[in-house]
């Protein structure tokens, strides 16, 4: 099978883990022998235009007609069985898949974030969930809210994008199957009109090689956190649970940067006791590995939807428990098969608490790490995510046949 995958890099300054979801589907395929092209945009390209980037990016997130016109030589030049895109924003427009139109090549569109009906991408405003413009069917609560970077302007040309491509249809039609991350996210997006539930599929981020969990009693005695340190990641209301805790706490490892990482530490230094948090700033994936493989807990206190985390495949691959907040689809992924457990969005109480009577009882961690491991051998293995792929690229095609 011939693949040609797309994808907009987002910057380097802020490591996603759409990028990182992209990676992992190309050297896949090439494991399978199957034959890749690629097609690649680069954010970091825009920043670099200084004044200019920023309009750039505003007219090619709503259409881009030079990258349809690629692609569209580029499908007609290599002839693929499917093309595969995970991320059009902002340079590439939801546009590109009428390039595919008039061929027999099927298109697959993988739904990192929420970006088909929020300007955010996050469903997220301020410090809540929010789904205004899915459910009322407008743009208009997110040019109110200026909900992308708080800048009405910013916010406008991403707005009209999901306008106008709603409008048109262009999902809808141009779309030969959907990949959604977790079952919940499917279900918010058929429930309300946004894609077809006969063309989405479920399929979750996968761990590649052949990670194994540490032995339980060999593991550093301490808690984990890796993300973003912006503040829809909540690592506030964790620091926040550590002060509450005191000085029983157990080490807490934070891995990561971003925005909030001054304030975030100024915060931990004012507040918790000198030497139980501790900022490592981004790490390589080897060494964030190998921390997250030593760990006992994993804690993910996020205030987003999220898609589907790649801390939560690390720690699945890893047999490392997690406590999740209860917004979107976390508390589904965990608690459900047994991985662990979740508390009240943005309520640093309500963590604490969750965080003592866990580490309190380590039994039940022990339990929890196994079926973190079980989780991953069944459905985050690279020989699960292969078999899901095969088969959204199987029903795409024959979706494709039909028109």
């Amino acid at each position: 099978m011939k693949v040609l995958l797309v994808h907009n890099y987002y910057g380097s300054t802020a490591p996603s883990g759409e990028n990182l979801a992209y990676e992992c589907d190309v050297e896949l395929l090439k494991q399978h022998g199957h034959e890749v092209v690629s097609f690649t945009t680069h954010s970091d390209e825009l920043r670099a235009q200084r004044l200019l980037g920023p309009l750039r990016g505003a007219v090619t997130c709503v259409w881009n007609p030079v990258a349809e016109a690629r692609l569209r030589a580029l499908i007609h030049k290599e002839k693929p069985d499917v093309m595969h895109v995970h991320n059009v924003f902002p340079r590439l427009s939801p546009a590109i898949f009428g390039a595919a139109d008039g061929s027999g090549t099927a298109t697959v569109l993988t739904l990192h974030n929420y970006r088909i009906f929020c300007a955010a991408g996050t469903g997220l405003r301020g410090r809540q969930a929010c789904t205004l413009c899915a459910d009322k069917n407008t743009v208009m609560p997110a040019l109110r809210f200026r909900c992308y970077r708080n800048s009405r302007l910013a916010t406008m040309p991403i707005a009209l994008s999901i306008s106008l491509h709603r409008s048109l249809g262009t999902l809808d039609t141009h779309v030969d199957a959907f990949i959604a991350l977790t079952q919940f996210q499917r279900d918010f997006f058929v429930s309300r009109g946004l894609i077809r539930g006969e063309r989405t599929h479920v399929r979750a981020n996968f761990m590649p090689g052949s990670p194994q969990a540490m032995d339980w009693d060999s593991r550093a005695r301490q808690v984990v956190y890796v993300g973003r340190l912006s503040d829809d990641k909540g690592v506030d209301v964790l620091i926040n649970a550590w002060k509450l805790w005191g000085s029983e706490a157990p080490p807490l490892v934070i891995i990561g940067d971003g925005p909030r990482r001054g304030v975030l530490e100024r915060m931990a230094r004012e507040q918790v006791r000198t030497g139980q948090i501790h900022f490592t700033g981004q790490r390589q994936a080897p060494e964030t590995h190998a921390i997250l493989r030593s760990a006992r807990l994993v804690v993910i206190p996020s205030r987003a939807f999220e898609g589907f985390p790649m801390v939560i495949r690390e720690a699945f691959a890893f047999g490392v428990p997690l406590v999740v907040s209860d917004v979107g689809a976390l508390a589904s992924l965990v608690v459900e098969p047994g991985c662990g457990v979740a508390f009240t969005v943005g309520d640093a109480r309500a963590l604490v608490h969750e965080l003592q009577n866990l580490w309190g009882d380590p039994v039940r961690m022990r339990r929890m790490a196994l079926a973190a491991f079980d989780a991953y051998r069944e459905r985050h293995s690279e020989q699960a995510a292969y078999a899901s792929l095969m088969s959204v690229y199987a029903a795409a095609m024959a979706e494709r046949r039909t028109r």
